[in-house]
């Protein structure tokens, strides 16, 4: 597994990093700031937390 960025609605949030057989979500977007840290088990889960985020919490993006 390599280092992955993950995009929300079009914009950088995030990337992954390896971290014992899983990924680690480190956040760059204040948005996305309650998963930072997390482990998941593939950048895929990552992008499903961030959408069920978004559904309660939704970026506010700048044009």
């Amino acid at each position: 597994m390599d280092k992955q960025v993950i995009e929300y609605a079009g914009e950088p949030v995030g990337i992954t990093v390896p971290e014992n057989g899983k990924v680690k979500f480190i956040a760059v977007k204040f948005h996305v700031m309650n998963l930072d840290e997390q482990l998941f088990a593939t950048p895929e889960e990552v992008n499903a937390a961030i959408r069920r985020l978004a559904v309660h919490n939704p970026p506010r993006l700048h044009s």
